[in-house]
C-alpha cells in the first residue's frame, strides 16, 4: 500500500462509518490515525453522545477480531486476560484466553472499573503481551484498545491512572451534534439504520501495510525540534506538577506522519503537528492543585503553548516535495 492508497482508505472508512455515525468525520479521521500509527484511543463524554456507537461502528469495517469488554467495579483482571483452569479429562491445567486477545478491544466505560482492574491494561497497552502466572505470551498484531470513559466527576467512576492515561496515544471528546445533525439522527432512527449494517471494508493485512507505509512520511529536522519544544513547554508550566513525557513526545510524532500519510502527503506539515498537539498532549499532563482544575483547563494550556512557540517557516526538505 502507497500513500495514495491510504487516502483512499481514509475517504473509504468515512464514507462508510458515515452510514450510521452523523458528523464526528475529524473524530473519525483520528480514530483512524491513532489506529494506523499503533496507538489507542480514549474516548471520553457525557452518555449518549455516541462513544460507543461510534468505536463499534470502526470496529465493524475492520477485518479483525473484535471484543468488547463492559468495565463494571467487579471485573476482575482475570476477567480480562484470561485463567489457567484445570481440565479433568486430560488432567493438565490449560490456558483460557480472555477478551485481550483480540486485535481490536473495546474497553466501555473503563473508568467503571477499580484501579486494581485498570492496571491490568499497562503491560499489554505498551508492551502488546500479558504476563499471566509466571509466564508471558504475546499478543498479535495489530492490537488496539479503543476505550471510553464518563466524565471523571460522574457517579460511580475512578480516574485513570497516570500512567495508563499516558499510554492512550489520544484522548478525543465527541460533543454534542449540531441542530442539523440531531435531525439526522432522528431520521436515521425511523429508518432503523445501525451497526449490524456496517460490513469490514479493510482487511488485516490492509490495516498491517498501512501500519508500516506511514513510517516512510518524512519530516524536516525542524519540525522535530518544533515537537520537543512544545513538550518542554508542558514542563516548564507553572500550573502543572508533569508536563508530557518522552512518550508523548514520540506519540505526536507517529500521529503526525499518519495524519500526513490519511490526507495524501508524504510529508508532516506544521499544521499537523498543530492540529493533533491538543488529543495527543492535553490528557498528559498533571496539574499541580487538582482541586483548582477545570473543565477543558489542559486543553487551554495546550493552545496557549502553541501560541507561544514559533512554527518553523523555513521550506521544507527536499524528501517534502516542497
Amino acid at each position: 500500500m502507497d500513500i495514495q492508497g491510504m487516502e483512499q482508505m481514509n475517504r473509504q472508512l468515512l464514507n462508510h462509518v458515515g452510514q450510521v455515525i452523523v458528523g464526528k468525520e475529524n473524530t473519525m479521521e483520528l480514530v483512524l490515525t491513532a489506529i494506523i500509527a499503533s496507538g489507542h484511543v480514549l474516548l471520553e463524554d457525557v452518555p449518549g453522545t455516541g462513544k460507543t456507537m461510534l468505536a463499534k461502528s470502526v470496529a465493524a469495517s475492520l477485518d479483525c477480531t473484535f471484543q468488547r469488554i463492559q468495565f463494571t467495579p467487579d471485573l476482575l483482571p482475570s476477567d480480562l486476560t484470561g485463567i489457567h483452569f484445570f481440565n479433568q479429562k486430560t488432567g493438565d491445567f490449560e490456558f483460557r484466553p480472555g477478551p485481550l486477545f483480540a486485535n481490536l478491544v473495546l474497553a466501555d466505560e473503563i473508568n467503571r472499573a477499580t484501579p486494581r482492574t485498570q492496571s491490568s491494561l499497562l503491560e499489554c497497552m505498551e508492551e502488546r503481551q500479558i504476563s499471566i502466572d509466571g509466564s508471558t505470551r504475546q499478543l498479535e498484531h495489530p492490537f488496539i484498545v479503543i476505550a471510553t470513559q464518563n466524565p471523571i466527576d460522574n457517579q460511580g467512576t475512578f480516574p485513570l491512572p497516570e500512567a495508563q492515561m499516558d499510554r492512550f496515544m489520544m484522548k478525543i471528546r465527541m460533543g454534542y451534534p449540531t441542530k442539523g445533525e440531531s435531525v439526522e439522527i432522528l431520521r436515521r432512527t425511523v429508518a432503523s439504520r445501525s451497526v449490524a449494517d456496517l460490513s469490514s471494508i479493510i482487511t488485516r493485512e490492509q490495516l498491517l501495510e498501512a501500519q508500516q507505509t506511514y513510517k516512510s512520511v518524512q519530516i524536516d529536522e525542524d519540525l522535530l525540534t518544533y515537537i520537543i519544544q512544545l513538550i518542554e513547554e508542558t514542563r516548564k508550566h507553572p500550573e502543572l506538577s508533569l508536563g508530557v513525557s518522552p512518550r508523548g513526545a514520540q506519540a505526536l510524532l507517529k500521529a503526525s506522519q499518519a495524519w500526513a500519510a490519511l490526507h495524501g502527503r508524504d510529508y508532516v506539515l506544521p499544521d499537523d503537528i498543530k492540529g493533533l498537539a491538543e488529543p495527543v498532549l492535553a490528557h498528559r499532563l498533571v496539574f499541580r492543585n487538582r482541586m483548582r482544575q477545570q473543565e477543558g483547563m489542559a486543553e487551554r494550556i495546550i493552545q496557549d503553548i502553541l501560541n507561544n512557540v514559533q512554527v518553523p517557516t523555513e521550506n521544507m526538505t527536499a524528501g517534502s516535495g516542497r
